[in-house]
């Protein structure tokens, strides 16, 4: 995804990463947590601007980008 790892726990399932936009060098932070219960694996995805106001769709499109790149991997 060409994101920055920060922090990575694989036992409690989270990754943490910042992601820098190309025009302005803003960095954003994004979280990612895997949870398992019985029957299924839960997948939670965050993405925030550090600076706040309006991130021009950057923040879901991220979001976006991650999932779909994650069903391609699961389809497989």
């Amino acid at each position: 995804m060409g994101w920055e790892p920060v922090n990575i726990d694989a036992d409690k399932g989270i990754i943490e990463a910042t992601d820098t936009t190309a025009w302005f060098g803003f960095i954003d932070d994004v979280v990612v947590r895997i949870t398992d219960s019985e029957n299924e694996r839960l997948v939670d995805i965050r993405s925030k601007w550090r600076i706040g106001g309006n991130d021009l769709g950057k923040n879901a499109a991220r979001i976006h980008g991650f999932i779909k790149k994650l069903d391609n991997l699961l389809a497989k």
